[in-house]
């Protein structure tokens, strides 16, 4: 057993890990909680209680997505956010895709950013792997990317069976279980929106459509490009 670091070190740590709680944005939690009325989230009796800030740093996240009023009570939007059992940012997204009519490129682009990236990029064969990954690349975006990536999957899965497809995975740099786990992760969202009546567009969304709806849902992550 070889380890990477002292013994030293390894006797300051803590003995056991921070509670998830202690650890993740509450804005999940939050919602949920607003949902079913379970009163002020300060004076809930969590058996690891969070600190203020962690609480305030939830509800921002809630107002950002329009998911709370400045009062910090559920919006309409909220009240369809919390039925969603998914990560609200996402939610968000496939929320103001139903709106923007774009709801069939969100639904594969929030299903691949909840799971590992399905391409695979082997340090001895990088120029390879990206050569292979290339035919999907958009000079836009890389989100339309991963709809291309869908798409060209999808065709090949409908085309070939079992082997075949898994050969031609690896000719083409991608995990097939990351794959399998992101058509999971489709399925069960798709169903969600179908519970929830949105509407899927059946012809293709544009650009603008696609991009409005992703970043409904990451409005504090929008950088400025200056000179």
């Amino acid at each position: 057993c070889i380890r990477l670091y002292s013994e030293e070190d390894f006797l300051g740590r803590p003995e056991f890990t921070d509670p998830e709680i202690l650890r993740t944005n509450l804005a999940a939690v939050i919602l949920q909680m607003l949902h079913l009325r379970l009163g002020s989230i300060e004076d809930f009796p969590f058996i690891e209680p969070p600190d203020g800030k962690a609480i305030s740093d939830g509800f921002n996240l809630l107002q950002e997505l329009s998911a709370v009023n400045r009062e910090n009570q559920l919006t309409p939007l909220g009240r369809q956010l919390a039925r969603l059992p998914i990560d609200p940012r996402l939610g968000r997204m496939l929320l103001e895709g139903a709106r923007q009519g774009s709801l069939q490129e969100v639904l594969i682009v929030a299903s691949a950013l909840s799971v590992q990236d399905p391409r695979e990029r082997p340090p001895e064969r990088q120029q390879a792997a990206d050569q292979a990954h290339a035919q999907w690349k958009d000079v836009d975006s890389d989100f339309a990317a991963l709809v291309n990536l869908w798409r060209g999957f999808e065709e090949q899965r409908q085309a070939l069976t079992a082997n075949p497809l898994r050969n031609w995975c690896r000719k083409n740099f991608l995990s097939y279980l990351r794959l399998r786990e992101w058509r999971d992760a489709h399925r069960q969202l798709s169903l969600i929106c179908r519970d929830l009546q949105l509407a899927v567009n059946k012809d293709a969304s544009d650009y603008q459509r696609m991009h409005k709806a992703i970043l409904s849902g990451l409005l504090s992550q929008i950088g400025h490009k200056t000179e």
